[in-house]
């Protein structure tokens, strides 16, 4: 290198955002609630509750805010997953990385989607991997079935709001 200094460049990480797997138990199964986006960032594409952590929030309390505003549902049994949904961004030259959480609903509560999504489906874990907009989320819906759906989740993952 004729002595000169060869300097390293990071790529900086991003972590403004989470995404949330909503199941609810039907008969003997455990669904994933898939949304259609409607935006057009991934336009029409099948994912499940995600968005931005706003300022002065915990991750699951953006988690939360995010469930509500997206679907309209308000009663959740939230877990923390211990995985992240990563991408790089090659226009911007991040990798943007996000908490995943896990959610557990009442069979009776009823969907209501806000504008940023123009359908929804609950979707066996097979159907939502093969319906996934990106790779990555596959992998993710594979862990959450594992552990969140398979056997139950440990008490150690389990967000109880104001006692965090």
């Amino acid at each position: 290198m004729n002595g000169a200094e060869h300097v390293k460049q990071a790529v900086p990480f991003r972590c403004e955002g989470v995404a949330v797997v909503l199941l609810k138990k039907s008969l003997n199964q455990y669904l994933v609630l898939m949304l259609k986006r409607a935006g057009r960032m991934l336009h029409n594409e099948w994912c499940y509750v995600g968005g931005g952590i706003e300022k002065g929030e915990k991750a699951w309390e953006a988690a939360l805010r995010e469930v509500h505003e997206e679907t309209g549902i308000m009663e959740v049994r939230l877990y923390s997953a211990n995985q992240f949904e990563q991408y790089y961004s090659p226009k911007e030259d991040y990798i943007y990385t996000a908490p995943v959480f896990v959610g557990y609903v009442d069979d009776s509560q009823p969907v209501r989607l806000n504008h940023e999504h123009i359908e929804y489906q609950w979707m066996t874990f097979e159907e939502a991997k093969e319906n996934a907009a990106l790779p990555g989320i596959d992998d993710i819906l594979e862990f959450v079935e594992k552990h969140f759906a398979r056997k139950a989740p440990s008490e150690w993952l389990r967000i109880n709001g104001d006692k965090e």
